[in-house]
């Protein structure tokens, strides 16, 4: 955790001097920006890592001219494990993306109710722990929202409708997300139906990018760290696989089918 402690001394500082320039106490500033004294006395004991809207609405109330925004930008990219960051930055200069997702649904195209389930009962984070990763993951996301966002394919084994991340509620909130994702012209979602035996996806999750100069590059992700592949021989494989992963998967149509039914069983 040291790596991001820097950066939180850092806003909570600059949060402290913007608020005593502008003469004002952290009750006074709690209620302008319609948060707690308590939240606002947390974030400059470097206690809780700032979220978003709280961070906006100083930024707007001091003066701040985009410098809290600022550095929790950066505190949101130190949050990701070094060997992820060069990932994130292959991701977002990708033309297409093509995902594999056994397990859960991709990073992507996650819900941050959902993605808070998985820090909570896979990553076994508890707590304010969460909250810099989360904003992480769900800073990536924008890149689907630019005006030519990378093509997303992304094929998703049907155990990822079943499992109950989050629970009800939240799963059916996310799958219906997914089902608005899959109607994005860029974005397609493929089904591996119940029922199908065993598959070489079942190794494990992987990404496939595609760069600017038609480069591949690969992800593989495990239990401990995300690794980045880039040997020919490797991503010859990779590709063999996505191929053959494709092969057992539902069309697009058919696929957004049966996620609307599986989100609306979710009761």
């Amino acid at each position: 955790m040291s790596h991001r402690i820097p950066m939180l001394e850092l806003f909570a500082g600059e949060l402290r001097r913007l608020r005593t320039g502008a003469g004002l106490s952290q009750e006074a500033l709690g209620e302008r920006v319609n948060y707690s004294a308590s939240l606002v006395a947390a974030v400059e004991q470097c206690r809780r890592p700032p979220r978003e809207e709280f961070t906006q609405r100083c930024d707007d109330t001091l003066g701040g001219e985009g410098l809290l925004v600022r550095i929790r930008d950066t505190l949101v990219r130190e949050s990701l494990m070094p060997w992820f960051r060069e990932w994130v930055t292959i991701e977002q200069e990708a033309t297409t993306l093509r995902s594999f997702e056994p397990l859960v649904v991709p990073g992507l195209l996650q819900t941050e109710g959902y993605a808070r389930a998985l820090y909570e009962g896979a990553a076994q984070l508890v707590g304010e722990a969460i909250e810099p990763p989360l904003a992480a993951r769900l800073a990536r996301q924008a890149v689907l929202d630019r005006p030519a966002p990378p093509q997303l394919v992304a094929v998703l084994d049907y155990t990822v409708l079943e499992r109950p991340v989050g629970g009800p509620a939240v799963m059916r909130e996310q799958l219906r997300h997914l089902v608005e994702m899959g109607r994005r012209p860029r974005v397609h979602l493929h089904l591996v139906p119940r029922g199908t035996g065993a598959y070489p996806g079942l190794n494990g999750a992987f990404v496939l990018a595609t760069l600017p100069e038609a480069n591949d590059v690969g992800y593989l992700d495990n239990q401990l760290q995300g690794t980045i592949v880039e040997r020919t021989v490797d991503i010859h494989s990779l590709r063999q696989g996505w191929e053959s992963v494709r092969a057992e998967a539902l069309p697009h149509g058919a696929t957004l089918t049966a996620i609307m039914e599986a989100a609306e069983a979710w009761t």
